[in-house]
């Protein structure tokens, strides 16, 4: 039993492997050169009028020292589709964030006083906000964080809540990313 059990394990794991492919099909570009890792697929093409407006939520941290990789889909997001064909004009993203990524999304001075160290998500939020992604920060996270907006990075506006800020969104025709 035990040798049956650790042959499907063997199979489980060569699956997904072979599912998830080789990482090194995946780059960064068009539009991010730091973020947004994607990979190639010739077999699908985006009509170059296709409109996108998208919100994603993002509710937890970055590992340490690590960039969110929640927001990092953002920025993939907008390569992937580029790269396949989709104007840059033509995708409209915003992120919401809350939680314990509140704190990923304030200047590198309050998140030192916070954490000790440089944040490590404000290169790519920056980033993020050049190519016109709307980023929301709850107003309810913030305040259980002790973040004031004159913490937050450059452009990044705070609503009363994210269920606020989603529904604002939604408004304006966002839908929602369910990852």
């Amino acid at each position: 039993m035990k040798r049956l059990s650790g042959i499907t394990l063997l199979i489980s794991l060569l699956t997904t492997a072979a599912a998830f492919g080789n990482s090194s099909n995946f780059s960064t570009g068009p539009v991010f050169s730091e973020f947004g890792a994607h990979a190639p697929v010739p077999e699908v093409s985006i009509a170059p009028t296709h409109m996108f407006k998208v919100a994603f939520d993002v509710a937890t941290s970055a590992k340490p020292g690590q960039a969110n990789e929640g927001f990092d889909s953002l920025a993939r997001f907008i390569n992937m589709h580029v790269a396949n064909g989709s104007k840059l004009d033509n995708i409209q993203l915003a992120l919401v964030v809350h939680g314990t990524a509140t704190l990923d999304v304030i200047k590198h001075s309050a998140y030192k006083q916070k954490k000790g160290s440089e944040n490590p998500s404000q290169a790519l939020v920056s980033a993020l906000l050049k190519h016109n992604v709307k980023v929301v920060v709850c107003g309810q996270s913030s305040a259980a964080n002790n973040v004031t907006p004159a913490m937050l990075i450059e452009g990044v506006e705070m609503d009363l809540s994210a269920m606020t800020a989603h529904a604002r969104l939604s408004e304006q025709g966002f839908s929602v990313n369910p990852f």
